[in-house]
């Protein structure tokens, strides 16, 4: 095999050819002559071209690309068929100068060029005929698949060398050769990861490219209902059993710890039994690795590269997330890259804050934010409980004062229509209480309690809008669903602890007004005070959600607010 150097100065092998040189073939093309013509075009498709051919015509069309002119596109589409990418070398590396050539003076190929390179981003197909049905789907046994993507990617980074503007003629067919969701995993698997490897040196795509992806894994998403995914595993696990299989259940996943840089390798992974599962849980594990590759360099947390991309997930989530309904795995791409700092957390806190409150907003959009909030705070281990009590300081106080500005206004009845906004923000007190009762109470209970006492909760849960009957009933959580890339979550997310015997007794312990941090006496020896000026937590509010329900496997009833008609 030549040398780099020796390849560049060498001339091109001498082959057994017809017609004369491209130049004359092209000269005579224009005059009318077609012979020649079509015997080249004959030549390069024929399927048992040789290298050293495919080196020889490369080589004149370089020298060429001035008569390649929008009349010869199907010249030119009969080049890029050429199988160039499964090549030596050599025929790789002349490809490439080629391509390079022919857009730099030709930039009516350039769509063409994208397109072909693109159709590269996922295993060859296959063709595989069951009972006369085509099925075929990917070939997942390609050896080469990694070289080859790599070479796709050199491939468009010389073309976008050369054409500045590829970025926008790009992205419509990034969009375009997306996929179906029924294409086998490896398919979806290597697409998304050669699309996320493109934000790496056509960054001016990232959004965009985001955009897509998330939007695809949200369809995944939302047709695949959690008490199917919870069915099928529960039937797959019970035939395992049944076989006496060494097979875990729904969580055990390992990530192939043998990845290495940007290439695209299969997690090993226990599969899950659900196929749209599957696919959803295989693209967000990558989705996760790319968040965490951009966000550490050498190992350590890149603040800047950090924020870049915590801004475009940010967008990205109200774009697309915030709007959806019956979503329960996507966005905890927010949760990952949230987890990285607290200052991203309190930011993305912030930000779901200021659209919850802003009137301007829709809705839904504030409810859902609010149900975020709650959800976020419960769940996120990461998130310090001084971040939680100033949470909830905010968001109690937000909602005493939307009582008194109800209190004497004609609309103060219990309706969701009317007061989303509002359910959604006691949803999220109540759910944050619920889940972090016992940091709340950790290391001196007197005071936990009297914090609890502070927030008066009677005057919420007995107000005129009546909360509870909305917000407890149903089982509905955005953050607390099982997730299948649960080994990227499990580390910082917070479960349910239920409250033991006595810490049931000792909330419901009411504390008296005006009782000094050294006055314990009438609360350690449990006893109860008079009514008079006493704040309790309402009977059959709090008490009746702090016990798990059976179907809710070892979650406590969410609050939810359901989204008006």
């Amino acid at each position: 095999m030549l040398g780099a150097d020796e390849f560049i100065s060498s001339p091109p092998r001498k082959t057994v050819r017809f017609g004369g040189t491209l130049t004359e073939i092209l000269l005579k093309y224009e005059k009318g002559d077609t012979t020649d013509f079509e015997l080249l075009k004959h030549q390069l498709s024929d399927p048992d071209i040789k290298d050293a051919q495919i080196i020889n015509w490369l080589h004149e069309f370089r020298a060429s690309v001035a008569y390649l002119t929008k009349e010869l596109g199907q010249l030119v589409n009969i080049l890029l068929k050429l199988p160039w990418l499964r090549r030596s070398r050599e025929v790789v590396e002349e490809y490439l100068g080629f391509l390079g050539n022919l857009v730099s003076a030709q930039t009516v190929h350039l769509r063409p060029c994208l397109r072909m390179i693109v159709a590269q981003f996922v295993p060859p197909r296959i063709t595989i005929r069951e009972d006369d049905v085509d099925i075929s789907d990917s070939d997942d046994d390609d050896e080469n698949i990694s070289a080859n993507f790599d070479t796709c990617h050199r491939a468009l980074q010389t073309v976008a060398r050369y054409v500045p503007s590829t970025p926008q003629f790009l992205m419509p067919i990034l969009v375009e050769f997306f996929p179906f969701i029924n294409k086998s995993e490896r398919t979806l698997e290597c697409y998304v990861h050669n699309l996320l490897r493109v934000t790496v040196y056509l960054p001016t795509l990232r959004l965009q490219i985001l955009e897509l992806i998330i939007e695809k894994l949200l369809k995944l998403d939302v047709s695949t209902p959690q008490q199917d995914i919870e069915d099928a595993e529960e039937t797959a696990n019970n035939c395992a059993s049944e076989e006496k299989s060494t097979e875990e259940g729904l969580f055990d996943m390992e990530e192939d710890e043998d990845r290495k840089g940007n290439k695209a390798v299969s997690p090993n992974i226990e599969r899950m039994a659900h196929p749209l599962a599957e696919r959803l849980d295989i693209l967000m594990t990558i989705l996760f690795s790319y968040i965490r590759d951009v966000c550490h360099v050498d190992g350590k947390l890149d603040i800047n590269n950090t924020k870049d991309l915590y801004r475009d997930l940010v967008s990205v989530f109200d774009k697309l997330i915030l709007p959806t309904h019956a979503s329960c795995h996507v966005q905890y791409f927010m949760f990952y890259i949230c987890s990285f700092k607290l200052g991203l957390a309190e930011a993305f806190l912030d930000h779901l804050w200021k659209k919850l409150q802003d009137p301007n907003n829709p809705s839904v959009i504030r409810q859902t934010a609010g149900s975020y909030i709650g959800s976020f705070l419960a769940r996120a281990k990461f998130i310090p409980i001084i971040t939680v009590k100033a949470c909830l300081d905010l968001l109690v106080n937000w909602l005493h004062k939307y009582i008194d500005n109800q209190d004497k206004g004609a609309n103060a009845y219990c309706d969701v229509a009317l007061h989303g906004p509002f359910y959604s923000t006691c949803q999220a007190v109540f759910y944050t209480l619920i889940f972090r009762h016992k940091q709340l109470l950790d290391g001196n209970l007197r005071k936990g309690l009297s914090y609890l006492q502070s927030l008066n909760f009677e005057r919420i849960v007995m107000c005129q809008l009546n909360p509870l009957k909305i917000c407890i009933p149903s089982v509905v959580n955005l953050f607390a669903a099982i997730t299948r890339s649960k080994k990227t979550i499990d580390p910082m997310y917070q479960f349910w602890e239920e409250l033991s015997a006595e810490d049931l007794e000792d909330l419901k312990k009411p504390i008296k007004k005006g009782t000094s941090e050294d006055e314990d006496d009438d609360f350690l020896k449990g006893e109860t005070p008079q009514n008079d000026g006493v704040v309790e937590i309402a009977p059959h509010s709090y008490e009746s959600n702090t016990r798990s329900p059976v179907s809710s496997i070892g979650s406590p009833a969410d609050c939810y607010v359901p989204y008006p008609l």
